[in-house]
């Protein structure tokens, strides 16, 4: 098909947790939207997510006896960013979260299953979808699909942003090799973070160049968004808020070994240095605990320890291991039995051997130290006081050591917007023509989560964003009242 110019009412860039949601904001208003999305299918980083999202006051938490309010989140959410939060934009989408992201999200197909405990929330309110994000990607995606305002270019590349008179007027794209322009009144950009360019997470966190880190998110996630917009005189606020994870080994098939695996689900393993010293709670994973504890130690990686049936539930985030909440078993088995940063043993004595620990006596200080806990009955472990709730001794051979290291999952930096999701530029006026929403605007807003983020904080407010960008961009281009929504507190509605 040879392609000419297109024309339609709202471009979209990034057919993701955020584009997609914008485009179904876009149809509602009575407008058309284009969808381009790089990948040969949408979903993005999104799609290979756990799924979950901070809502508040849920019929889930409801039926746990869980009371909770857009201000107990509000006090957690700004605590865990360290002061650093855009107060305005968490306090906006936590008022929303009920009507505006967890019965919309029902109302394009997606389940709401269960809720976990993540770090920071004094409640439970980090909700699970069917499916994880594939699941809620899949429900919105085929909501998009079905609504016949809407147009899905996938393998398309957007290239740059067209301007006319100083505003945005549409996108210079490229598919099969073709290039062709697409022609329209306004246009949200939502490509997602920069975590997949680890040159680009360099540049934001130098300190970083001393260590081995990878780059760990979507494989679209390379910042060209961001570039785009800056090009624009976007602002470009708090780059260097990178979250970076330490439970990931390194890719065995990428051959530059930039690439990180994510793995989780291993009840009751321990990480253990290089000294063989365990030096964290590893119940505690998340970036703001976990990586400072790991880069203190010499050298800065560490060790997974787990025996055989501690892998059985082993989850590796990445679409070649896992599609949604299904994990292809032989295909984990395959990394766990070939990458070169993953040892196998018949022994612990042997184990400890193949990972050169410096001082094997204390290897096996703390592994007996460790079992002991179950000979004693104990609910926790003394040294950090790691729940030792569904976990077990290391007693059942072969036993493994997956290497992990530091990995760049998130940026909570981005394009600073207004409430509306208009791209700002450096004297926070709006680049007319110009949205941008999901982790370009870093989630919302530049900069909704701080220094840190709660899980949950970072799905969450990509897809509320991504509806009200849709919905301002078909504003500004004459369709709809813009995003109206519905708070979830009483004396707002």
């Amino acid at each position: 098909m040879t392609l000419s110019t297109l024309k339609t009412d709202v471009a979209i860039i990034g057919g993701g947790g955020a584009g997609i949601p914008a485009a179904i904001e876009v149809h509602r208003a009575g407008g058309k939207a284009i969808v381009l999305e790089a990948a040969a299918e949408c979903g993005g980083t999104a799609a290979i997510s756990g799924g979950g999202c901070c809502i508040v006051g849920t019929p889930l938490q409801q039926s746990q006896g869980i009371h909770d309010t857009p201000d107990m989140a509000f006090e957690d959410w700004i605590k865990w960013g360290g002061g650093a939060a855009d107060e305005v934009w968490a306090r906006y989408y936590l008022e929303h979260t009920l009507h505006d992201l967890y019965h919309w999200a029902e109302s394009c197909g997606a389940k709401w299953v269960d809720m976990k405990f993540q770090e920071g929330n004094r409640v439970l309110r980090w909700h699970r979808p069917d499916n994880n994000g594939l699941g809620l990607m899949t429900a919105l995606i085929k909501t998009a699909e079905s609504l016949p305002n809407i147009t899905m270019m996938t393998s398309t590349r957007a290239d740059r942003l067209l301007t006319q008179d100083g505003r945005v007027c549409g996108v210079a794209a490229s598919r099969n090799g073709e290039s062709f322009e697409i022609q329209s009144r306004s246009v949200v950009v939502a490509t997602g973070g920069f975590n997949s360019n680890l040159d680009m997470v360099l540049e934001h966190r130098p300190e970083f160049k001393e260590f081995k880190v990878m780059e760990g998110s979507g494989f679209g996630a390379k910042g060209e968004g961001h570039t785009m917009i800056k090009e624009l005189g976007g602002y470009l606020t708090h780059m260097e808020h990178i979250w970076f994870y330490v439970y990931a080994t390194p890719d065995y098939r990428d051959p530059r070994q930039r690439r990180g695996l994510v793995f989780r689900m291993v009840p009751g393993y321990v990480w253990f240095n290089q000294q063989g010293k365990r030096f964290h709670n590893e119940s505690r994973t998340g970036g703001a605990s976990a990586t400072p504890a790991l880069l203190a130690q010499n050298p800065p990686h560490a060790w997974a320890l787990a025996d055989t049936p501690m892998l059985a539930k082993i989850d590796v985030a990445d679409p070649y291991y896992r599609r949604g909440d299904v994990i292809d078993r032989a295909k984990v088995q395959e990394l766990l039995d070939n990458s070169p940063f993953i040892k196998k043993a018949g022994t612990l004595e042997e184990l400890g051997k193949q990972t050169a620990v410096e001082d094997l006596a204390s290897f096996h200080a703390e592994i007996d130290a460790y079992n002991q806990c179950f000979d004693l009955g104990l609910e926790k472990e003394p040294k950090f006081g790691k729940s030792l709730k569904g976990a077990k001794k290391f007693d059942t051979p072969p036993y493994y050591a997956i290497q992990i290291f530091p990995l760049a999952r998130k940026n909570f930096g981005g394009v600073k917007t207004d409430l509306r999701c208009r791209a700002l530029n450096k004297y926070f006026e709006p680049i007319p023509g110009l949205y941008a929403a999901g982790e370009v605007a870093g989630m919302a807003g530049g900069h909704i989560n701080g220094k840190a983020g709660l899980e949950g904080t970072m799905l969450g407010p990509s897809v509320f964003s991504g509806r009200v960008a849709g919905a301002w961009a078909a504003h500004e281009a004459g369709f709809g009242a813009g995003f109206i929504g519905k708070p979830n507190r009483p004396e707002l509605d």
